[in-house]
């Protein structure tokens, strides 16, 4: 159990344009891929802000009306994803909060290791959250008082928090980008129109004609205000480069540049090192779409083996739908993809998919494949198996949920009914992307966390939370027994 759940999501902002809400707006759309429970804008005209969220899809959130009613130069947006029992609107970003500081608002891409920590230090000194979801702890850092009672420095807030973030903080006059010294999370500078634009991917840049100008650098602190920019280094010293590896696997769009290199070409090349190490004679190769296209594009291009879009994916998937549990078999599975039966009959099939977690979604392709006369079906996937959870943003589960670090190759081979399954080797994974190993984070691979985490101490803090609520309930019953209470 840990004190927050995890949560992937996604960021935009502007400063300087006449329409910050309808740029956010477009900007929040290309990227709805990183988060798809709920969104929220604010824009600031220099003195005000006006906020809006709320859960479900950016243009479920937004119309054209409430997008008029958002007046200002400046905005910040967010789109998100967390796991289940946080699906709630109050835990929908951006966060806002008017202290003496004056108006502030946090949009957060990531997640913090000492979060549990920081939040019992903070409501120890009186500090009250409205919300379970880290990123607030950043507003009330921002807000507390700094050392020997002065104003709490925005290097001193940043330099306290520690794990994957992607930060966008917004006053009524300025726009702040933040990115943690490890660089786990993307986070990329443009301009459109002389104004700036902050974003989680460049795919977000394109979609407004905006220009690349740079990454936010791991550690740094980015002021966009009137006059200029100002880039701050918060954290001088080394620190270990650890870009998300799994954001080229799987996580980013396609068409996005991450640090220099376009994500469906580093996919590609994935596929061509998977034929490499590990070919197979067959008839056909077929991605799981839509993460899987460009990797098995590559298989099919390194093998010579035929490509050919198999599965229809149903792009149309509402965030609720009637379950019909015996009316239709594998219901959840077969909502979003559906088999064209005819391709695959009587054929030797290669099925490339991005990754296996737990195993049961593979299972269900397999056994569609089967069901539809498909003489052979060969599993290839286009990352390393998943061996550890994830603690940075990612939501892998624990490890006792881990198909590959519960199971052998040959025992996950037989449950997923498949006549052969071969992983991406670590090694060859990192090739492909073409950048060195240890500018990456491979936790999830190889149990390497660059940033120490315990989750027994969550666990400690929450007991101690859970004992104190407890605690204060028998002080009420106690005051009321005793005639203390009116």
């Amino acid at each position: 159990m840990q004190a927050y759940p995890k949560h992937y999501c996604g960021v935009f902002g502007v400063f300087g344009h006449p329409k910050a809400a309808e740029l956010t707006y477009y900007g929040l759309f290309a990227l709805q891929h990183r988060g798809q429970e709920s969104a929220g804008i604010v824009v600031s005209d220099g003195n005000r802000f006006d906020v809006h969220k709320g859960m479900g899809l950016v243009p479920q959130v937004f119309d054209a009306q409430r997008l008029q009613s958002l007046k200002g130069h400046l905005a910040i947006g967010h789109t998100r994803y967390s796991t289940t029992g946080s699906s709630q609107v109050h835990n929908a970003q951006p966060l806002t909060v008017d202290c003496a500081r004056g108006k502030i608002a946090v949009a957060h891409n990531g997640n913090l290791t000492n979060a549990a920590v920081l939040r019992e230090e903070l409501e120890s000194a009186g500090s009250i959250f409205q919300t379970t979801v880290d990123s607030e702890i950043v507003l009330h850092l921002l807000a507390q008082p700094g050392p020997n009672g002065s104003a709490n420095s925005l290097v001193h807030a940043i330099r306290r928090l520690e794990g994957a973030y992607s930060l966008l903080i917004m006053t009524e006059r300025e726009l702040i980008a933040a990115r943690d010294p490890h660089g786990f999370r993307p986070l990329v500078l443009g301009r459109v129109d002389g104004a700036w634009v902050v974003a989680s991917e460049t795919c977000a840049f394109d979609l407004i004609h905006a220009h690349y100008e740079r990454e936010i650098q791991p550690g740094e602190i980015l002021i966009i205000r009137e006059g200029g920019l100002l880039s701050l280094q918060a954290f001088p010293e080394h620190r270990r480069r650890a870009f998300c590896v799994f954001e080229y696997v799987y996580f980013a769009r396609p068409d996005s540049v991450l640090e220099g290199r376009n994500v469906h070409l580093a996919r590609v090349e994935m596929g061509r090192q998977l034929a490499r190490e590990h070919p197979v004679a067959a008839d056909l190769v077929i991605p799981v779409p839509d993460s899987g296209n460009s990797a098995a594009l590559g298989y099919a291009l390194e093998s010579g083996i035929p490509f050919e879009m198999a599965f229809v994916r149903n792009h149309y998937v509402g965030r609720s739908f009637l379950q019909p549990s015996q009316l239709i078999r594998d219901f959840n599975v077969r909502v979003k993809l559906n088999l064209i039966g005819e391709l695959v009959r009587g054929k030797r099939v290669v099925v490339v998919d991005d990754s296996i977690v737990r195993g049961t979604t593979c299972k269900a392709r397999v056994n569609t494949l089967k069901e539809a006369g498909a003489k052979e079906v060969h599993v290839r996937v286009s990352c390393p198996p998943h061996m550890f959870p994830c603690v940075y943003g990612i939501d892998f589960p624990d490890r006792s949920k881990l198909m590959a670090a519960n199971h052998s190759l040959d025992e996950i081979r037989h449950y997923l009914k498949a006549d052969s399954l071969q992983y991406l080797s670590l090694e060859g994974m990192v090739k492909a992307i073409g950048r060195a190993r240890d500018t990456f984070c491979l936790a999830c691979y190889n149990g390497d966390y660059p940033v120490p985490y315990d989750p027994s101490l969550d666990k400690e803090i929450m007991e101690r939370r859970r004992t104190q609520r407890h605690s204060l309930v028998e002080a009420l019953l106690q005051d009321q027994a005793q005639g203390r209470l009116l």
